[in-house]
Parts: structure tokens; C-alpha cells; sequence
């Protein structure tokens, strides 16, 4: 099983011993996630008319996946965190790094810090830039903070001791001394929670995980003792923000690492969507109720970056690249006071969501125009959801028609087309900004809401192709189970590259420094070795492969390739510093294809012929709606139509034709229909 808390539906794909996939949905409860995870678990026992309990005594894997952790940044309900640093360095976490995403907007305040100065309390000790200690630990510091922290009511701690990414010596004893005059018992290390270089970003990621770790780590404790009282055999696994699974034990020091939980399934769920050894080029664009998250896989390989900021915080930790942008089927669509109509980025979440839900809801979303336009059909919706064809025109008429001075149908395509371009433009953040030239992928439109914009940003990109995935609406959900459980290892190693190469110590340092990193990987089956390069100078490395024998011309290569497509420019024959080498432990999890369904043999026939809402240049048309099960691989239509599937719907555009693929997904040729 494979389970996914949304911001509005909780998704779990079941994968049976047969190979068969079976989707699941409920409403998501937001004020405790694992209520959403019991009620979809009920749901499945309910439709396979099985008792919960032998429905999980059966379960031989279950792979989770959830906003926990991000919610409790963005909410601000993190643990109250006391910090340790080095003396002279306690106001480090608030003058951060001075670097503005607006570099013209000198105004907006930075956010709030995590940890109040009175409760940033200096240690006197010091390990100097060559590893070795220049002054020894003062334990008497450490019971004084110790005291404070009891006194004002200090929950979780954070350490951060200057140069601890070369030596964690220092952290350990302040570590193993607060647990001695400390009663708390979370304590976040900075150089167990990350070792990397970079004193203010290792700091706030062991500020956040400190943050965090009281809240989410119950979480996810008590959850995995429901799980094992129902009857399911041995502990759930998480899906990490690289992209990998990982078990409930080896994350709870560093729950940190599930801040992008949920979306970074998409990993996988891209790897189901390639041939078997193809090294395919994706852009997935995930829309689900609340919002759109953006990947990119170039040649086969999605891209892994230490740097992420989440509402403002900065993080180093592994994590697959995604862009999130406040556009999905709950988007609020509004006019302001210039009447100028926007969509987003606030969505209507789960209750009351989108005023056809019938919840209480009064404010038009992107679900309400598609039904006001015709392409989605008013009635039952999966997840127990009915939608109500005339809240959705009420709402849309009185909240954007009336201001706006025009039709209800004017006012819904509006909306559709406004949201497009926000699609848009979060497409070409991880796309064209970074080098890649969108009209050489395939655009795969997943999530609920996914297969109802595909084909018509695809149009926008340059894309010739649009794939949307059967299975769209529980994307992320199958993408766990195709995930691989997966542990990223890190090392600081500071050195010339060319020198390395020529060195016979350096090499031998270098080679001995992987080997311990292999070590720390296991019984992984694949251990990917990599190293992180810059020009001297540089601020930020570029992460390369290094294979498994190291070879500085080959790492070299690697190296200006990528930053030619990153930056636009190299410096040829320029000097090569190594700052770090990975390992990426693998262990890919057991799966294998659905049994492939039987070719189209006659025409299908629509299950309906309804109006719908083309533009304002065709105004409305009689389209086909097709049973998304009546159509099989090998089936080839042309639009418009509308595809209605279990937990999603697709439009097909009057310039577009469809293709049912040997996959069994709904491959769109984009502008294919001449006619």
C-alpha cells in the first residue's frame, strides 16, 4: 500500500500479489493526518469487503507519505527550541546570509527566527578550520544552558558549534552532557543532521529539525503503533525529500528530511511513467485540490539539490527539485478592488473546498468554473464528494461575473485560462531557467485536477506530447510504490581536483574517504558515488557523478557540461575545487507492471454526448465523454472530447488527438488533429 496526505484528499494505491492496482480516496483531515490515513484504510477494507484488520495482516509493504512536517513550519506549531553555538556566533541564525530573493525590495522583513536570542546561549570551546580543537569543551556552559532551558520551558534543543562539519567532536559532548543535566529529550546535532559546510544554513536545518522532531516524530510513532495494533506486520516506511523510502526508526532523528514527503513521490511515480531503461525526458505537473508541484527528469534522472527554503527557512538537505506554485482544483478565484481577477494562491482546502462541494463554501475555485464550463459533470466525486452544478454557477456569477461585468461562462473561462498561465510559468522555472528546452520533453499532467490543463499548457511549452496518467488522481501514491528506499551520505573534503589526481596521499585520502561512505551505505544494492565541484572562488557547487573508480578528466567533463547548462559559460582549463563526496545507498523496491490489458478491438462509444465550453471563439459544442475503462491501449481519437476516469477527468482539445498507450495511460499528440 501506498498513502498520501493531501491538502485535500488523502490517496492510497493498493498493489495486490497479482500485479493489480486498486485506488482509493477520502478527504483529507488536516487537524490529524492520521485520521485521513484511517479513513482511506476503512475505505479499501469497506470496497474489498474485507475486515481492516485482515486487510492489513496481509499488507506484506506500506509506504507513506505525508505534509506533517511542512505543516508544522508553515502553521508555526513547531516545539518551543532552545540552541547551543559556539561563543561569538549566537546571532549567526538571524543575520543569515543577507541575500534577498528581491534584490530591490529592501522592506520585507526576513521571517521571524525559530529561536529567540535570549534562548541562543554561546559555548566556550572551538575547533579550528583544519578539524583539530584550538580550545577544549567547557562542560560549566552546558549545565548553565541546561538550567535556562529548564527554566523557561524549552522543549526540543539545537546544537551548532563552529567547524563541527569537519569534526563533530564537540557537538557529541554537548549532545551527551544535556542528556545528563537536561531533562528534555530532543536534541538536534547539526553535524548528525547534516555535516555540510556553511555554518548559518547546517544551523537553521538543525534549528527546523529541532522544530519539528517533538511533533512529527509522535506523529509518525503513534501511527506506526495503530498500523501494528490493526494488524500490520512490520513498521511503515516514509518517503524522504530525496525521493527515496526510509524506515520510521532511521528518520526520527532527522525528521527534517520529510519535508517534501509527499511530492517527492513523484519520483517515482516518473520512473513508472518511462519505458524500462529508457532515459526519458518528463516534466510532470502534479495538481492536486491545493496546490501544483513542478518536476523535472532530464535523460532518465531527476536532480537532487541541498539547498531548499521552506517559508523562508533555510534547509540543507537532499532533496528532488520541485516547484510549488497555489494552483489546483480548490484555487479561490477573486476579484480585487482595481477589478482585476486573480486566481490563487489561496485554495479552499478540503472544508468547505469549492462551493459545489456543498460545504459552506461561497468563494468560486478552478473546480467551480470547470463545472460552470461543462467539463467536469455535477454528482458524485471520489472521496465521498458530491458536486452541485448550480453553487458552482452561483458562485462563480455573483463573485467574479457581476464584477468583472461579464457572462458566466466568460467569467469561468477566465479563470481556466488565467490558471494555465500560472501553470505555465511554474513549468518554466524548472524547465527553461535551468537550461532545458521544454518542446523536447513530455508534459505528464497528474494529480486530480492534472489531465484537465494538460494538453493545453503542453500547447504552450512546445511540447508535441502530453501524457496523462490513468491513475493521475493518486499519482503520488503509486509513485511510492515505485520508489526506491534510499539514504544520502556526506563527507566535507576540501581539495584541488587536478592535485588529488597527481597526489598519491590525496588520492589515497580521497579513495579512503568513499570507502568509509560505502560503509556507512550497508547492504544498499546500488551505492552511487558522487562529487560536488566548483570554480575557485565559487559560492555554490555543481554535483556530478564520479563513478566507481574516481577520475579527475571524466569529473571535469561531467562538471563543465553541467555548468554550461546551468550558467551558460565555463571556464576552460580553469581550477576545479572538490568540496564534498556522496554516496546514494539504493535499494529499489519490488515492483512490477499491472499485467497488460487486452488491445482495443471495435471503436468505443461515448457514454455521453454533452456541451461543453470550447472558447470564446467556439462558445459551446456537443463533445463525446468517454468511460475512461472503455477505452484501451491501441484506441486513437481526435478532440474535443472529455475522458472520465475514477479519480480524474481529461479534455482533449478540438487540435489535439488521443492515444491509448501499450502503459494503458492516455498519451495526448498535441496539435496532431489538422482538422
Amino acid at each position: 500500500m501506498g498513502v498520501d496526505v493531501g491538502g485535500t484528499f488523502t490517496d492510497m494505491v493498493l498493489r495486490d500479489a497479482a500485479g493489480t492496482v486498486r485506488i482509493f480516496k477520502s478527504p483529507s483531515v488536516p487537524a490529524d493526518p492520521s485520521e485521513g490515513v484511517l479513513g482511506v484504510l476503512r475505505l479499501a477494507a469497506q470496497e474489498l469487503d474485507l475486515p481492516l484488520t485482515a486487510l492489513m495482516r496481509d499488507c506484506a509493504l506500506f509506504v507513506h507519505g505525508s505534509t506533517v512536517a511542512t505543516n508544522t513550519i508553515l502553521e508555526k506549531k513547531g516545539a518551543k527550541v532552545g540552541m547551543l553555538t559556539t561563543e561569538g556566533f549566537r546571532d549567526s541564525l538571524e543575520i543569515r546570509r543577507g541575500i534577498r530573493d528581491n534584490q530591490w525590495d529592501h522592506r520585507a522583513p526576513f521571517p521571524q527566527v525559530l529561536v529567540p536570542r535570549y534562548l541562543r546561549l554561546p559555548v566556550r570551546g572551538r575547533i579550528g578550520a583544519d578539524g583539530q580543537e584550538l580550545a577544549p569543551l567547557v562542560t560549566a556552559d552546558i549545565d548553565a544552558a541546561a538550567k535556562a532551558f529548564t527554566d523557561e520551558g524549552v522543549e526540543s534543543v539545537a546544537v551548532c558549534l563552529f567547524n563541527s562539519f569537519l569534526d563533530g567532536t564537540h557537538e557529541r559532548g554537548v549532545g551527551a552532557q544535556l542528556a545528563k543535566s537536561w531533562k528534555g529529550k530532543w536534541i538536534s546535532l547539526s553535524s548528525e543532521v547534516m555535516p555540510t559546510m556553511g555554518e548559518y544554513e547546517r544551523g537553521s536545518t538543525a534549528v527546523v529539525n529541532a522544530y519539528i522532531a517533538p511533533k512529527v516524530t509522535s506523529y509518525l510513532s503513534a501511527l506506526d503503533q495503530q498500523l501494528r495494533q490493526l494488524g500490520l506486520p512490520r513498521s511503515l516506511l516514509l518517503l524522504q525529500s530525496n525521493g527515496g523510502a526510509v524506515s520510521v526508526d532511521q528518520v526520527a532523528q532527522r525528521p527534517v528530511m520529510l519535508v517534501l514527503s509527499g511530492p517527492a513521490a513523484g519520483v517515482g511515480a516518473l520512473k513508472g511513467c518511462a519505458a524500462p531503461g529508457e532515459r526519458a525526458n518528463l516534466i510532470s505537473m502534479e495538481i492536486g485540490g491545493t496546490s501544483c508541484d513542478v518536476m523535472v527528469m532530464a535523460k532518465g534522472d531527476v536532480p537532487v539539490a541541498d539547498e531548499l527554503v521552506i517559508d523562508g527557512y533555510h534547509l540543507t538537505t537532499p532533496s528532488v527539485e520541485i516547484h510549488t506554485v497555489g494552483a489546483g482544483g480548490g484555487t479561490v478565484a477573486w476579484v480585487d478592488g482595481a477589478g482585476l481577477l486573480h486566481v490563487g494562491p489561496q485554495g479552499a482546502g478540503a472544508r468547505p473546498g469549492p462551493a459545489a462541494y456543498g460545504f459552506g463554501g461561497e468563494n468560486p475555485t478552478v473546480t467551480d468554473a470547470q463545472l460552470v464550463l461543462g467539463r467536469l459533470r455535477p454528482g458524485p466525486l471520489a472521496g465521498g464528494v458530491t458536486l452541485d452544478g448550480a453553487l458552482a454557477r452561483k458562485a462563480v456569477e455573483e463573485k467574479l461575473a457581476k464584477p468583472l461585468k461579464l457572462s458566466v461562462e466568460e467569467a469561468a473561462a477566465g479563470v481556466i485560462r488565467l490558471l494555465e498561465q500560472n501553470l505555465l510559468h511554474a513549468v518554466e522555472r524548472l524547465s527553461i531557467e535551468r537550461g532545458h528546452n521544454p518542446a523536447t520533453f513530455t508534459l505528464v499532467a497528474a494529480g486530480g485536477a492534472g489531465p484537465m490543463h494538460g494538453a493545453a499548457v503542453a500547447r504552450a511549452l512546445g511540447c508535441k506530447r502530453a501524457l496523462l496518467p490513468r491513475a493521475a488522481g493518486a499519482f503520488c501514491a503509486m509513485g511510492m510504490l515505485q520508489s526506491d528506499v534510499r539514504q544520502d551520505y556526506l563527507q566535507v573534503f576540501l581539495a584541488d581536483l587536478d592535485k588529488v589526481a597527481q597526489d598519491k596521499e590525496g588520492r589515497a585520502a580521497l579513495d579512503k574517504a568513499f570507502a568509509e561512505l560505502d560503509a556507512r551505505a550497508g547492504d544498499a544494492e546500488v551505492k552511487d558515488r558522487e562529487i560536488d565541484l566548483r570554480y575557485e572562488g565559487q559560492q555554490w557547487p555543481v554535483r556530478v557523478a564520479a563513478g566507481s573508480a574516481f577520475d579527475a578528466a571524466a569529473a571535469r567533463k561531467s562538471f563543465e557540461t553541467e555548468h554550461q547548462r546551468l550558467f551558460g559559460h565555463i571556464q576552460p582549463g580553469g581550477r576545479i575545487d572538490i568540496t564534498a563526496l556522496r554516496v546514494v545507498g539504493r535499494t529499489p523496491l519490488d515492483w512490477t507492471p499491472p499485467a497488460a490489458r487486452s488491445p482495443q478491438a471495435t471503436a468505443p462509444k461515448p457514454r455521453q454526448v454533452r456541451k461543453i465550453w470550447i472558447d470564446t471563439a467556439q462558445g459551446w459544442r456537443d463533445v463525446p465523454v468517454y468511460d475512461g475503462a472503455d477505452l484501451r491501449p491501441g484506441c486513437k481519437l481526435d478532440g474535443p472530447l472529455l475522458i472520465e476516469e475514477r479519480t480524474t477527468t481529461a479534455f482533449i482539445g478540438p487540435r489535439d488527438s488521443l492515444e491509448v498507450d501499450p502503459r494503458d495511460d492516455f498519451l495526448v499528440h498535441v496539435g496532431a488533429n489538422a482538422a
